[in-house]
């Protein structure tokens, strides 16, 4: 997200929220006020709070169009929005901090266990 907004040399805020200390600062009720799903990264824009990297991205591109990140209709934009979905699909929530810590705090699994999810 923050990638997209230097790109597209948007002026923003940005708040770092530490994903492991004190349980999860994402956890706290200020940020669970902010976004209920508890979940990295939010834009706040004006009364708009929208999470989610893709969506994120997509409305900056919608609403901000000056400056384009996501190319033309051509093959090119299909094949970044393929890739962009293997990431956060595929990839991602298999080392995500949210399911590892559950892996190891309420189902107790062990490195060697988290590993195999992770290759699985």
């Amino acid at each position: 997200m923050r990638i997209c907004l230097n790109l597209k040399q948007l002026a923003y805020d940005s708040v770092s929220v530490h994903l492991v200390r004190n349980g999860g600062e994402q956890h706290n009720e200020q940020y669970h006020d902010l976004n209920a799903s508890e979940l990295v990264p939010v834009l706040v824009d004006g009364d708009l709070r929208l999470n989610q990297s893709l969506a994120i991205i997509q409305y900056l591109e919608e609403n901000y169009p000056d400056v384009s990140v996501i190319p033309e209709q051509t093959p090119l934009r299909y094949q970044a929005l393929a890739m962009a979905q293997d990431i956060a699909m595929e990839i991602h929530p298999l080392n995500n901090l949210r399911v590892l810590q559950y892996l190891e705090g309420t189902l107790g699994c062990e490195q060697a266990q988290k590993e195999e999810w992770i290759h699985h």
